[in-house]
């Protein structure tokens, strides 16, 4: 699976070519044992009795059931049943099982800021509560038992909902700095694994967007590459790392193409100016490698594309995107989810209840994270009931939804076992993995004075920059290995006091490491590098985000990518850092020059080692 020198496709070249069951009380099938790579449980997806299933359930349905099922929703409280009066003034009812039950819902998603996200006691307990609200819902002829897609976004990295115990991982653009497939669909196995023991059957993951430019303040180190053929090669990868080994759907995003663009779709309409041309060779091949490796889900993009649909509509309502291009001409059949309709980029043009009938012309079949969820389910209804949306249309839908969560295994085993989370999430050997893994994604970009490897025993080491988690944790990883470590974190725009303190501390150390987010954006980080470095003492600059900071770090001599301030990535840093770990990591990105983006001041595939 390993892919060696993969050729380099820069923007400039591209764009200038053409929960158990028994303790609830009810049946429930057991987990299935198995796994991949990391020996995890997994959940087998549904074999046989799959049709009957799904058109038994669709000849039941009401209306108002198979409406429903196109909705997942967030809901607040960290178990199902308990009144949370933050759901109230979104759907009337307070506890997330009374939501569960008015709207008939085919999902639902956790957040931290939702409170649905704790331990992984808290998190399986709360997803099985939520599945016996749904198979329990409604009497006699009206009770279809239909268990939820409980989902998540957990890529790894930046986007990572559910933290330690559970494995972590640095994210999609350190894996491709390691450039192995292997390691890819590893991580996918041991994220998804993990997820299944909690109950969440469903990963918003893999990012399958080709970031070519440097200033994307949406997606940057979500991307696997600027290469289209790496990030191909890894999203294929975890689309079988998700679902064939750790037994959770997953869903590449976002369609169709969310790589180069400076705007964010949360709070504003970003616009693509690619051509047809430029978007089958940069943007496409992603998503065209997700849906040959089986992809269950694609998530659409708030984003205007002109050259695929000239209609001034986000991708998510457009129904040339959606319906001509994702369907018709990619062939794919599974579930296209819009991104959450909470985001401004899609709520510019019309009215919260129209973008969720809008979305399903268009050729969506499920609406995430609607903000106006009774107006949204009602003009669902009022569609069908009116034609606008045919009933087969609807079933066309739901039926989607349905082979989804059969083929997937939600419904043989809606319930995960509490007595199992010890077994699978954040056991030594994936920890163990991951470690290893995220070793091998660790990029220096420079060390032109030889500084690095460190020799920190009884070295004095000045640990500052960005991040109160980031030096924590680093400045205890140099502390262990012998170093006289001084702290001081530094925050993402620096006053002139704290960097005169930070300097001033530099001047009795015997090296500086210096942790930098995003500097490209901060005149105050940058102006604290490059007083650190007056000092005469060795510094050490680390970008623990965008590698992209050192074009805006003046001529840095010594300067490492970490691509992600997650615990693993920083511990691996530390490894690395004092020679424990040979630096193996390579740019996945080209990294442009400050003053002349369209030049290259590191080409993809540069990195050094020992």
């Amino acid at each position: 699976m390993s892919r060696s020198n993969p050729t380099s496709i820069t923007r400039r070249t591209i764009l200038t070519s053409g929960l158990t069951a028994a303790a609830l009380g009810v049946a429930g099938p057991a987990l299935a044992s198995g796994g991949g790579p990391g020996g995890p449980a997994a959940r087998k997806p549904g074999t046989g009795g799959e049709h009957g299933w799904v058109t038994s359930r669709l000849a039941r349905m009401s209306l108002e059931q198979k409406a429903g099922q196109l909705f997942v929703q967030n809901v607040y409280g960290t178990d199902a049943t308990t009144p949370d009066e933050r759901n109230v003034p979104l759907y009337g009812v307070a506890s997330p099982a009374e939501v569960v039950r008015k709207y008939h819902l085919g999902g639902v998603i956790y957040f931290a800021w939702t409170d649905n996200v704790g331990s992984p006691e808290q998190v399986v307990a709360l997803s099985n509560g939520l599945q016996h609200a749904a198979l329990t819902n409604g009497h006699g002829r009206s009770k279809v038992e239909i268990p939820l897609q409980i989902a998540i976004d957990q890529e790894g990295g930046l986007v990572t909902r559910i933290g330690p115990p559970a494995t972590q991982f640095p994210g999609a653009m350190a894996l491709g700095a390691g450039r192995s497939a292997d390691d890819a669909r590893t991580a996918a196995d041991i994220i998804g694994s993990e997820l299944l023991a909690m109950g969440v059957n469903t990963d918003f993951a893999p990012v399958c967007d080709v970031n070519v430019n440097p200033l994307n303040p949406v997606i940057g180190t979500r991307s696997f590459s600027s290469d289209p053929q790496l990030a191909a090669e890894l999203a294929a990868a975890q689309v079988l790392g998700f679902q064939v080994d750790g037994g959770v759907a997953a869903s590449a995003k976002h369609f169709p193409g969310h790589g180069d663009t400076d705007t964010d779709s949360h709070v504003a309409f970003p616009i693509i100016t690619h051509t047809r041309e430029q978007w089958e060779e940069l943007d496409a091949p992603p998503f065209r490698a997700a849906i040959e490796a089986g992809i269950d889900m694609i998530m659409t993009a708030h984003l205007a594309f002109p050259a695929l649909d000239d209609s001034g509509d986000p991708a998510t309502l457009s129904h040339p995107i959606l319906t001509g291009l994702l369907r018709e001409e990619l062939g794919f059949d599974g579930v296209i989810v819009t991104d959450a309709l909470n985001m401004e980029g899609v709520r510019e043009l019309y009215g919260d209840a129209e973008v969720a009938v809008r979305a399903l012309l268009a050729g969506a079949d499920q609406l995430l994270m609607t903000p106006a969820m009774d107006e949204a389910y009602a003009a669902v209804l009022d569609a069908v009931r009116s034609g606008r949306l045919s009933r087969q249309e609807l079933d066309t839908k739901v039926a989607r939804v349905l082979r989804l969560k059969h083929r997937r295994g939600i419904v043989a085993s809606p319930y995960a076992d509490p007595d199992q989370l010890d077994a699978v999430v954040g056991t030594p050997e994936h920890l163990e993995l991951a470690d290893g893994i995220t070793d091998r994604t660790t990029t220096v970009v420079r060390n032109d004075d030889a500084v690095l490897p460190l020799a920190v025993g009884g070295s004095s080491v000045l640990v500052t920059g960005w991040g109160v988690e980031t030096t924590t944790v680093l400045a205890a990883e140099m502390q262990a290995r012998g170093a006289q470590v001084t702290r001081r974190e530094t925050g993402a725009t620096p006053s002139a006091a704290t960097i005169a303190a930070a300097v001033a501390d530099a001047e009795n150390a015997d090296v500086v490491v210096v942790s930098t987010m995003n500097a490209a954006g901060s005149a105050a980080q940058q102006q604290l590098v490059a007083q650190l470095r007056t000092t005469g003492t060795p510094v050490v600059v680390v970008a623990v985000r965008n590698p992209y900071d050192v074009a805006h770090l003046g001529d840095a001599p010594t300067y490492v990518a970490t691509y992600s301030y997650s615990p693993v990535a920083l511990t691996s840093l530390a490894r690395v850092l004092t020679g424990e770990v040979s630096p193996s990591g390579r740019l996945p990105v080209d990294i442009p020059m400050a003053d002349d983006p369209e030049q290259v001041l590191y080409p993809f595939g540069h990195g050094l080692t020992w």
